[in-house]
């Protein structure tokens, strides 16, 4: 992951993302860096727009939100369709809360910017 963050560094900063440069960034945090890997990096990264990747990242909803849109789609159609009011909103009732869980999965993990960086 460290490759990654000192590509995004470079990016934020608008220097050029290249071998050098990556390697720099990674030694001044102290990583031993692996030659093969920084080329790999900047060969994978070389045609892609980092800040429309960024974006697209973080227009993605959460599984828990792709699930709960789909269910009130269906409860659309089925209200356009004739179908009971009643009946539509009982269907997107059945979706579970799952934000709590999504809590709980991330602090399970350790995933959060606070556990990153202290």
């Amino acid at each position: 992951m460290e490759y990654v963050y000192a590509a995004l560094i470079l990016n934020e900063t608008g220097e050029e993302i290249n071998e050098d440069n990556i390697t720099g960034v990674l030694e001044a945090a102290g990583v031993d860096v692996e030659e093969s890997r920084v080329k790999a990096l900047v060969a994978a990264l070389e045609d892609v727009d980092i800040d429309e990747a960024v974006a697209d990242a973080a227009a993605v909803p959460a599984g828990g939100a792709a699930a709960g849109g789909a269910t009130e789609e269906s409860a659309d159609e089925s209200a356009d369709e004739g179908g009971d009011e009643e009946e539509a909103v009982e269907e997107t009732s059945d979706v579970p809360d799952t934000a709590d869980d999504d809590e709980e999965d991330e602090e399970a993990s350790g995933e959060g910017l606070g556990d990153l960086f202290g």
